[in-house]
């Protein structure tokens, strides 16, 4: 896998997304997404940096494009920030995979999170993993405005040892 270039601070540790994700976190499944004993000023540079899960979040366009991935997610899919920031988030399933992918997308919408999915997904060298225990969960303000999904990857298996 190819090392991730460092991404602009304005999102990979912006205060204001950080909290957009972790609060979101919060809010839907009653728990905190970075540990507590990470101090709260450290927190958005600890999931960027440190976090031994990926972390992705798309928009709300009508093709939703990635527009955070933490260094864990960039490492696991081969993108570097800016690759991975410009990435519409369908591409990381092949093709016969999408439309599953959207009905499990369209249930986290409905239901405001999903944990424990497992799905394949493609990185940028064409490699097929599995995706394994996730959370996604429905990404709003304060004011309850709708800003996207995020997803929490904490297993991901190479195809061939899943078998």
């Amino acid at each position: 896998m190819t090392q991730p270039t460092p991404a602009p601070l304005s999102r990979s540790t912006d205060p204001e997304f950080f909290a957009l994700l972790a609060d979101s976190y919060r809010r839907l499944l009653g728990k905190p997404l970075v540990p507590d004993s990470v101090p709260a000023e450290a927190r958005a540079a600890w999931l960027y940096d440190s976090a031994p899960f990926g972390i992705l979040a798309h928009n709300t366009e009508a093709d939703p494009v990635f527009v955070y991935g933490n260094r864990r997610a960039q490492a696991i899919f081969g993108y570097d920030w800016q690759e991975l920031t410009s990435l519409p988030s369908r591409l990381s399933a092949e093709a016969p995979e999408r439309s599953e992918r959207q009905a499990f997308l369209d249930q986290v919408g409905a239901h405001g999170y999903v944990d424990n999915y497992r799905g394949i997904r493609i990185a940028k060298s064409g490699e097929r993993f599995w995706i394994e225990g996730v959370t996604v969960w429905q990404l709003s303000d304060a004011d309850g405005t709708w800003r996207g999904q995020a997803a929490l990857l904490p297993n991901v298996t190479p195809i061939e040892a899943a078998r």
